[in-house]
């Protein structure tokens, strides 16, 4: 087996042997991630990872990574002469930097989640795959289905991702023991993504932006990013915060669209900027020729340094955006081979923490789905015990009345100094009333309110408030 994935990288994977296969690095980077979805690919539950694949990964990891034994560097070392004659400063090997700082650190990360993955066992929660009937304690009903059919929500991501099976709970919830060590769980798996996010942003910013994506890009920026964006980002008042707010970015492909052009534009300035500064270049010019060119140098840079801070912004705004086209050239045509590990290592690790935090809060929404629902089969049942009337509040029709604009709460005019309009369809206006009317309804209303019935007032007004405490009443804003 050794023999056989050795043999692949050192072909390339081209098992013609006529040497048309990918680079060593992106070999290597093509067997971490072809691993890592075989082990992990089929995450759907928190349970322990079966032995064979917890072998097998362990097991391949280890050969793909002793590449990196290889990568040094020479460092100056000071060693003692075997006589006590003194002291010599030799170079001894060590491993690259990079390798050296990050590589160990992957390590303990790759156990970690390891570690946290076998620990689901025995848990107080289960799994019922979609499609089958199954009986709990509300009789048979099928686990295909959305939050009515069991009586049990289920959440967005489950709706949208219909192959996952879904969590179960007790009747009553997690026990506090259990709810509290799951949380425990996904924090430390939220720290493992943010880490293995670092090491993966740092790695890609390190490498070579290749020739074939600079030759692809467009000749200006306002090209790159349109002209919306581009009349705002060359404005005197820029503000990353507001462009964004102006943007649709409702969904990932918008947003990753966005990133690609925001990119893209960065580095088409910046072009510009590093062919202006060229000694070539600035022999060339004339005194007048150089005025002009530094100023077009300086807003170069201006619009490069306002670009970099919006897609620093938007990265801020979504962290987990996909890799950018600038980042898919970078992994495809990487030469660095420790680059290579060290960014493919990072990727699987970071997609695996993602994958347990959503099976956690998998099982944290139905935890709290059926928590509420328990405690308000409570309450119902105590007021039903209690012999006071209890009034189920309905939940009005679509095809209601109340649904008009007229007779609903969010269509009632507010009070205001104008005739209210009273006796009438909705439909008419009431004709304008003369000043004179308008001034003896006023005096009746002063002489009513003041003829001793004002504990008539106070009682319907106490009415009034009893029926919005009981909610038999809709409130009116």
């Amino acid at each position: 087996m050794m023999k056989e994935r050795f043999a692949k990288l050192l072909l390339g994977e081209d098992m013609s042997g006529s040497g048309k296969g990918v680079c060593t690095a992106l070999a290597i980077s093509n067997a971490i991630t072809n691993l890592s979805a075989t082990v992990f690919g089929e995450l759907w539950r928190l349970e322990p990872l079966a032995a064979p694949r917890k072998a097998m990964w362990t097991r391949e990891m280890e050969w793909l990574l002793s590449v990196a034994d290889s990568i040094v560097e020479l460092i100056p070392s000071t060693q003692e002469l075997p006589d006590g004659g003194g002291q010599f400063e030799v170079m001894v090997p060590r491993p690259r930097s990079d390798l050296y700082m990050n590589l160990p650190a992957l390590k303990k990360l790759d156990a970690m989640l390891l570690a946290m993955i076998d620990e689901f066992k025995e848990t107080e929660f289960w799994y019922v795959d979609r499609g089958i009937v199954v009986e709990d304690g509300a009789g048979p009903c099928p686990s295909s289905s959305s939050a009515s059919s069991c009586g049990r929500p289920s959440s967005v991501r489950q709706e949208e991702k219909w192959w996952l099976p879904c969590p179960r709970v007790p009747p009553k919830g997690l026990p506090e023991d259990a709810r509290r060590k799951l949380q425990q769980s996904r924090d430390c798996a939220n720290q493992i993504l943010k880490a293995a996010m670092a090491i993966n942003s740092d790695v890609l910013a390190e490498m070579e932006i290749p020739e074939v994506y600079l030759e692809s890009l467009p000749k200006s920026g306002r090209s790159c990013l349109g002209e919306i964006i581009y009349r705002y980002i060359t404005a005197e008042q820029f503000s990353p915060e507001c462009l964004l707010d102006c943007l649709d970015l409702s969904s990932e492909h918008h947003t990753l669209e966005v990133a690609n052009r925001i990119e893209a534009a960065i580095h088409v300035w910046r072009l510009k900027g590093q062919k202006k500064s060229s000694p070539q270049a600035k022999s060339k010019k004339s005194w007048g020729g150089k005025v002009k060119g530094l100023v077009g140098d300086s807003k170069s840079n201006v619009l490069s340094q306002r670009a970099d801070g919006l897609l620093q912004s938007l990265r801020l705004r979504h962290p987990g955006l996909p890799q950018t086209s600038l980042d898919m050239n970078k992994i495809q045509y990487n030469k660095d081979v420790g680059q290579s590990i060290l960014e493919s290592y990072s990727r699987v690790l970071e997609s695996l923490a993602f994958n347990t935090i959503a099976r956690i809060d998998d099982v944290i929404y139905v935890d709290d789905a059926t928590k509420k629902s328990a405690a308000a089969e409570t309450v119902s049942i105590f007021n039903r015990g209690s012999g006071m009337p209890v009034q189920k509040k309905i939940s009005p029709s679509l095809f209601s009345v109340q649904h008009t604009p007229y007779g609903s709460p969010f269509a009632t005019p507010t009070f205001c100094s104008s005739t209210p309009v009273s006796g009438n369809s909705p439909g008419r206006a009431q004709p304008p009333p003369s000043k004179n009317s308008l001034q003896g309804k006023h005096e009746i209303k002063v002489e009513k309110l003041f003829s001793g019935d004002l504990e008539k007032v106070w009682t319907y007004a106490g009415n009034l408030s009893a029926r919005k405490e009981a909610g038999d009443a809709p409130e009116r804003d």
